[in-house]
C-alpha cells in the first residue's frame, strides 16, 4: 500500500499542520505532505512548511481576479502535487464548486464545532452563549455547503464554568489536533470512502460520526 500523499490547506497558523508533521514523524501516521498551501503568503502554515523543506505555495487572492480565478491557481498547484486527500486545516475561503468537484472524494475539513451545531465562524462565543454543556470539532467531508459534508468524526469537551471564548478554544485545540491525526490515519489505511451525501468505512455507511476518546481511539465503527 502505497503511502498517503497529504496537501493542506491553511490560512493561520498551521497547528494543525504541525500536529500531523509531529504524528508522522513520530510514525503514529503512515502519510507524507506532499504541500502546504495557502492564501495569506505569511501565513504560520507557509512558514512551517518551508521550515520542515516541505513544498509551499501561496496565492493572495488580491492577485487573481475573482474567487473563481484563485480557485483555478491554487488547486492547480494542490493538483501538480497529485495529493490522495487534501486536507483543509484552518483554511478560511470558501472553496467554489469547481475546485470540489475536481477533487471530489478527496477534501475534509476540520471544523471547530460539533456539527451540525455551528457552521462557520465564531464557534467558541457562539456555543457559549448558547449554553452548552459540551463542545467539540468535527472532521468532515468537504461539499459546496459551508460544514455542511457527510461527518467523518467528533472529539468532545466539557464547557467548564468561567469558560470563556479563548480559554474553551485553548482547551480543545490539542483534542482538535488528535481528532485530525486519528481521522487521517483511517485514510492511510484506505479505509474511508467519501460520497457527496455519506462516507463509508470499511464499506459500510457511516450513520455516526466516530467518537475520539481519551486514549485517542475513534469508536463507533
Amino acid at each position: 500500500m502505497s503511502t498517503l500523499a497529504i496537501a493542506v490547506l491553511a490560512s493561520g497558523r498551521g497547528s494543525n499542520l504541525q500536529a500531523l508533521l509531529d504524528a508522522i514523524a513520530a510514525g503514529a501516521l503512515q502519510a507524507r505532505i506532499a504541500g502546504v498551501f495557502s492564501d495569506k503568503p505569511a501565513s504560520g502554515a507557509i512558514a512551517i512548511a518551508r521550515a520542515h523543506g516541505l513544498h509551499a505555495v501561496a496565492i493572495s487572492p488580491r492577485d487573481c481576479a475573482d474567487r473563481a480565478a484563485h480557485d483555478e491557481a491554487l488547486f492547480s498547484e494542490i493538483a501538480a502535487v497529485q495529493p490522495d486527500l487534501i486536507v483543509c486545516a484552518g483554511y478560511m475561503r470558501i472553496i467554489g464548486a469547481a475546485a470540489l468537484r475536481r477533487f471530489e472524494g478527496r477534501m475534509i475539513n476540520i471544523h471547530p464545532s460539533l456539527l451540525p451545531r455551528y457552521p462557520g465562524l465564531d464557534t467558541h462565543a457562539r456555543a457559549l452563549a448558547a449554553g452548552d454543556d459540551e463542545h467539540g470539532a468535527s472532521v468532515h467531508a468537504v461539499i459546496p455547503e459551508l460544514d455542511a459534508g457527510p461527518l467523518l468524526a467528533q472529539v468532545r469537551v466539557p464547557v467548564l464554568a468561567g469558560d470563556d471564548a479563548a480559554s474553551l478554544a485553548r482547551r480543545l485545540l490539542p483534542r482538535e489536533h488528535a481528532l485530525l491525526v486519528a481521522t487521517a490515519r483511517l485514510f492511510a489505511q484506505r479505509r474511508v470512502q467519501l460520497h457527496a451525501d455519506h462516507a463509508l468505512l470499511d464499506g459500510r455507511r457511516l450513520l455516526a460520526p466516530l467518537q475520539l476518546d481519551a486514549a485517542n481511539h475513534l469508536t463507533g465503527a
